[in-house]
């Protein structure tokens, strides 16, 4: 008898690996039996191991020369085109998106949003972006594009096919976050992406909330689909890691853009990204049933003016979000009633089981003041009182929501 094959990537029919349950999925995908086992030997490992490598040898200058001609995408080659520990990572994240053609690395959520842009857009260009977008997006467009000669217009996130209205003949690009990470408005996102494709304008979204888990956004006409990998890929908040994930159309673009600009990650943190990667499903379905449980629980308090949550029926995007989600993750924000600055810190910094900080999609649990109007310019916020982001972990609800009852004892203390 020969040797048993392996269970890996390489090795199913086609049919087995494209037809696979998503969270079937995240288990096997990215695990081809070239990156997994040694040629000429059976069996193999589990996952593809480290490869660090900064130089390539080559065995005479005729093959230097011929691999120096071909495509160096997924070929070793020279260390800034990575190695079979982040191939693996980009390829289980391209299946993740149906129709995708590749996803390139970043050393952050940031660098692949900036290189995106940059990708699809050059001087005399108009962009369009959603006005509840990532703070550090907005500044991207300020600071960087707006002084290359690429004018951003700003729009209301609710703005679904009416976005006709804002094109121009230098209009290229229309970028979209949804749920937005502070106030969590849902786009009309297939309404948009219909327009954008009779118009030839490339469409990008930061789909970091909902991951293709819950929302395979080039299934629903986005062109370009950006992950900040930092937050629910990792999953355990000690790797900084972006994604790019794109179209047949756009891919070879956005590919050599970040060649050009020198953009990859370390093999370590692809290794460690790829191991959040095969927990993503388990940990998302707790993230949502125990975010659901608190926001439903703090919708209930007299202190909470409104709870944003986009899976709560009295969230205004819950429609749009019941059509085109299939989950929620462990992040929204509440409104508390009344109250000032000092009231929200009382509340805030006396929770024991949440820790301050930026970033979220971790196992452990975070309480974030935020003030959404300081970054809004195409709509106006109001709320009746400052506003709290929770990143809702892996901790016991009932402990969290005991936690931050104390916390609503406090605020009202601080209140008067």
């Amino acid at each position: 008898m020969g040797p048993r094959p392996r269970h890996a990537e390489g090795n199913r029919p086609r049919s087995m690996t494209k037809n696979r349950k998503p969270l079937t999925h995240l288990a096997q995908a990215g695990r081809k039996s070239e990156w997994t086992g040694m040629p000429g030997q059976p069996g193999g490992i589990v996952s593809p191991p480290v490869w660090r490598a900064s130089t390539i040898l080559y065995d005479d200058v005729a093959h230097l020369r011929s691999a120096a001609r071909g495509s160096t995408h997924e070929r070793l080659f020279y260390g800034r085109k990575g190695t079979p520990t982040s191939w693996s990572l980009a390829d289980a994240l391209t299946e993740m998106e149906p129709g995708a053609e590749g996803t390139m690395l970043y050393p952050s959520g940031v660098a692949a949003i900036a290189c995106a842009l940059m990708a699809v857009l050059k001087p005399g260009d108009r962009l369009l972006m959603v006005d509840s977008a990532y703070d550090p997006t907005r500044n991207f467009c300020e600071q960087m594009l707006r002084p290359l000669g690429i004018e951003t217009v700003y729009y209301d996130p609710g703005i679904g096919a009416g976005i006709a209205d804002l094109i121009t003949d230098t209009t290229r690009a229309i970028f979209m976050e949804s749920p937005g990470s502070l106030t969590f408005e849902v786009q009309d996102v297939p309404a948009i992406t219909a327009i954008a494709r009779q118009k030839g304008i490339a469409t990008l979204i930061d789909n970091t909330w909902a991951t293709p888990l819950f929302f395979p956004a080039l299934s629903h006409g986005v062109d370009i689909s950006i992950l900040a990998c930092t937050k629910y890929i990792v999953g355990h908040s000690d790797v900084m890691m972006g994604s790019v994930t794109a179209t047949p159309a756009l891919f070879p673009k956005i590919r050599q853009t970040a060649y050009l600009f020198g953009q990859m990650s370390s093999p370590d943190d692809a290794w460690l990204a790829s191991r959040g990667l095969r927990t993503l499903g388990v940990r998302l379905h707790q993230h949502q049933a125990s975010a659901l449980k608190i926001a439903q629980w703090l919708s209930e308090q007299p202190d909470v003016a409104r709870v944003l949550h986009p899976a709560l029926p009295s969230c205004p995007g819950h429609a749009l979000w019941q059509r085109d989600f299939t989950g929620s993750s462990g992040l929204f924000s509440f409104i508390l009633r009344g109250g000032d600055e000092q009231a929200r810190a009382a509340l805030i910094d006396g929770l024991a089981h949440f820790g301050i900080g930026y970033s979220w999609g971790g196992f452990e649990s975070l309480a974030l003041p935020v003030d959404p109007a300081r970054y809004r310019s195409a709509t106006l916020w109001q709320a009746e009182g400052p506003v709290v982001r929770l990143q809702i972990g892996l901790e016991d609800p009932d402990d969290l929501i005991v936690d931050l009852d104390a916390g609503l004892a406090r605020f009202r203390a601080a209140r008067g």
